[in-house]
């Protein structure tokens, strides 16, 4: 006889019978991620069903955030999530512009925190031009979603009409073209 599982976002959940301590423990985060490889320059790793299986329908997700000097997390939006970030390192510019398009930014040196609410699009920045930042962000959700603003509008599958985003950005279609080419090449 087969086993009967509950899923919970697709993955079954933890067998209360087989769970042990190291389920709900997690290295993930202990180490930075390459910043070098991002055209903003900053890196994020999460906590996931596989790094941290005891997390499964708990609602959260933490994540390690490495930020370059003069690095940028672009403006993106959590769809399903809320999120506090905490500067662990640095110095970090962050903010969000809420549904009347009011910006609330905060400077965060080490210790500090700040709230993004949910849906939400917002940004940080590591303003040091020297060293790098590094925070940890407590996200409410298990499975949070990303959409980075620039990245989704400019390089989607198939693309947006350029005539879309001429007029959406009061650019023209050279404009369109360069910021593509920036973004995917």
């Amino acid at each position: 006889m087969s086993p009967h599982y509950l899923f919970m976002n697709g993955q079954p959940c933890l067998d209360p019978e087989l769970a042990s301590p190291n389920h709900f423990a997690t290295s993930a985060l202990s180490s930075p991620g390459n910043t070098s490889t991002s055209k903003f320059g900053f890196s994020v790793i999460l906590t996931t069903n596989q790094n941290l299986p005891g997390h499964r329908t708990q609602g959260l997700t933490m994540a390690r955030v490495d930020i370059a000097p003069d690095g940028l997390v672009p403006p993106h939006a959590h769809p399903r999530a809320s999120e506090v970030t905490t500067c662990l390192k640095g110095d970090l510019l962050v903010g969000f512009v809420d549904t009347s398009k009011t910006l609330y930014t905060q400077r965060l040196r080490s210790g500090e925190s700040f709230v993004f609410p949910k849906g939400l699009i917002h940004f940080l920045y590591n303003v040091d031009q020297r060293s790098p930042a590094m925070a940890i962000s407590a996200l409410s959700s298990e499975n949070p979603g990303t959409q980075v603003v620039p990245v989704a509008t400019f390089t989607s599958k198939p693309p947006i009409p350029d005539r879309v985003l001429e007029k959406a950005f009061l650019i023209d279609g050279q404009q369109v073209a360069r910021i593509r080419n920036h973004l995917q090449g």
